[in-house]
C-alpha cells in the first residue's frame, strides 16, 4: 500500500514540473510576441493612425450626441413654453375680440340711436346753418360708424370668428341701396355717381359683400377731387363683376399690392378726406378671400382707377331669398307707401325707440314703440301692423327678436319683419333668412331702411 502512494505522489511531481515548464514556455513566446508587435508598430504606421483617429472620432461622436440630447432638451423645453406662450395669445386674442365686440354693442346703441335722431333732424325745416350744422354731425357719426365697424371687423376676421352666409340674391337688392347713398355722399364732395343697375342673380353674402363695395365706394370718394365715380356690372364666364371706378389720380405700380396690406395707404389721400386707417382695403382682402371672389385692380396715373370683385351667379333654379330689390320710394308720381303705414318698433333701449320713432315719424309712419308686446298692443288700440321692427337682442331671460317676432306672426299673418342687430354673425342673419324676416345691422343707415321699408310695403 505504501508502494502505490510512493508511485502516485512520484507521478503528481512529474506533472505539476511539466506544467511549470510548459507555462514558463508559453510565458516567454507571449513576451517575444508582445516586444515583436510593440517594435514593428510605430506613432506614424498607418494601423496605429487609424487606431488613434478611431479612438478619437469615437470620442467626438460622444461629444456631440452628449450636445445633441442638451440641445434637443433645451429645445423642448423653448416649445413648451411657445405652446403655453401661442395658447395664451390666442386666448388674449379671442379674449380681445370677445371684449370688442361687447364694447362695439355697447357704443352701437347710442352711436344708433344719434344716427336716428340725427337723420329725423334732417328731414325737419331748419335755417342754412343749422341744416348745416345737422350735415356735419350726422357725418362725424358716420365716421365714428365707419372707424368703430373697422376695428370690430378686422379683430373679428383676425380672430377667425367671423363666417359667411352665403345666400342667392338679386344684385340689385345691394348696388341699389348703395348707389342712392353714394349719390349724396359724391354729392357733397361736388361728384357726380354714374350707375349701371343690374338685376343679376349672385350668391354670396350680403353683408360681407356689402362690406367690400361699400369700401370700394369710399375710397373712390376720398380719393377723387373731381370728376365722377362710376358703379356698374360686367357679366363674366364665371360670375357678375361689380366694379367700382374713379377719375382720381390712380395708383403708382408699385403701391397696388401694398395697399391691401393693414395700416398702408395711397399717398395721393388729401388730409382733409383721409380719415381712415388704412385698413380699408385689408378688410377687403380677407373677406373677399373667405368668400372666394376675386378682387382685380386697374388703374393708370393721371386718369384714375377700377377696383372690382367677381361674384359667382345664382345656381339657375335658385329664387332671390332676400325678396325684391329695395327701390327707392316716392318715385316720379307715385304715391309714398310710408305715409300712414303703422310700424311696430320692440327693442329693449328707451334711446333707441324714441329715436325710430322720430325717424320713421318723419317718414309720414304712424309709430308704436316699445320694450314689450303687451305695451305695443296696449297703444294700439287695435290696430294692425304692417311693419314689424325688433331688436334681435332684448336682454337677457328674454326670447331673441326671431322668436318674438315668429310669434306675432302668427298672430298677424303676412307680418313684414325687419331684425335690427349689432349682431354679424352668420347664423343669426341665416336664422332670419330662414325665418322669411330681413337683418338689418347696427347701426341703421336711414336710406337703407327707408328703401327696405318702401319695397316691403309695396309687395
Amino acid at each position: 500500500m505504501a508502494l502505490f502512494q510512493l508511485a502516485a505522489d512520484s507521478d503528481t511531481a512529474a506533472d505539476n514540473a511539466t506544467l511549470r515548464e510548459e507555462n514558463r514556455r508559453l510565458r516567454k513566446v507571449c513576451h517575444a510576441l508582445m516586444e515583436r508587435v510593440e517594435s514593428g508598430v510605430s506613432p506614424n504606421s498607418a494601423p496605429y493612425a487609424a487606431f488613434e483617429r478611431s479612438v478619437l472620432l469615437a470620442e467626438q461622436v460622444r461629444e456631440r450626441t452628449d450636445a445633441l440630447h442638451r440641445t434637443l432638451d433645451e429645445l423642448s423645453q423653448v416649445n413648451a413654453r411657445l405652446l403655453t406662450a401661442n395658447a395664451e395669445a390666442e386666448a388674449a386674442n379671442l379674449s380681445k375680440t370677445k371684449f370688442l365686440a361687447a364694447v362695439s354693442h355697447d357704443l352701437l346703441q347710442p352711436l344708433n340711436a344719434a344716427r336716428l335722431f340725427a337723420s329725423a333732424l334732417e328731414t325737419h325745416a331748419l335755417p342754412d346753418a343749422s341744416q348745416a350744422l345737422v350735415g356735419h354731425i350726422g357725418r362725424s357719426l358716420k365716421d365714428v360708424e365707419g372707424l368703430l365697424g373697422t376695428l370690430v371687423d378686422i379683430s373679428r376676421l383676425d380672430a377667425g370668428v367671423l363666417h359667411a352666409d352665403k345666400a342667392p340674391f338679386a344684385v340689385s337688392t345691394l348696388l341699389d341701396a348703395l348707389a342712392e347713398e353714394y349719390h349724396q355722399v359724391a354729392a357733397v364732395r361736388g361728384l357726380t355717381l354714374h350707375y349701371v343697375p343690374s338685376s343679376t342673380l349672385v350668391e354670396s353674402d350680403l353683408a360681407l359683400l356689402a362690406r367690400v363695395v361699400r369700401n370700394f365706394l369710399s375710397n373712390a370718394v376720398r380719393y377723387t377731387e373731381h370728376g365722377h365715380l362710376l358703379l356698374g356690372c360686367r357679366r363674366r364666364a364665371n360670375g357678375l363683376e361689380i366694379m367700382v371706378g374713379d377719375t382720381g389720380p390712380g395708383i403708382p405700380e408699385p403701391q397696388r399690392e401694398a395697399i391691401f396690406l393693414e395700416f398702408r395707404r395711397a399717398n395721393q389721400a388729401q388730409s382733409s378726406h383721409s380719415r381712415g386707417l388704412g385698413l380699408g382695403l385689408a378688410i377687403v382682402d380677407r373677406i373677399s378671400t373667405m368668400l372666394d371672389h376675386p378682387v382685380m385692380l386697374t388703374s393708370q396715373l393721371g386718369c384714375g382707377s377700377i377696383f372690382s370683385i367677381l361674384v359667382p351667379y345664382a345656381p339657375p333654379n335658385a329664387g332671390d331669398s332676400s325678396a325684391t330689390s329695395p327701390r327707392a320710394v316716392l318715385s316720379h308720381g307715385e304715391l309714398d307707401p310710408l305715409q300712414g303705414c303703422v310700424v311696430w318698433v320692440i327693442d329693449d333701449d328707451p334711446a333707441i325707440t324714441e329715436g325710430m320713432q322720430a325717424l320713421l315719424g318723419s317718414w309720414g309712419c304712424r309709430v308704436r314703440a316699445a320694450a314689450t308686446v303687451s305695451a305695443l298692443e296696449a297703444a294700439s288700440d287695435g290696430e294692425r301692423p304692417a311693419v314689424l321692427l325688433v331688436d334681435y337682442h332684448l336682454g337677457e331671460h328674454r326670447e331673441s327678436g326671431i322668436d318674438l317676432a315668429s310669434r306675432l306672426r302668427r298672430r298677424y299673418p303676412g307680418l313684414a319683419t325687419v331684425v335690427v342687430t349689432a349682431n354679424h354673425e352668420a347664423a343669426l342673419k341665416r336664422a332670419a333668412r330662414e325665418a322669411g324676416m330681413h337683418c338689418l345691422l347696427k347701426p341703421l343707415k336711414p336710406l337703407r331702411l327707408k328703401m327696405l321699408l318702401g319695397t316691403l310695403l309695396q309687395s
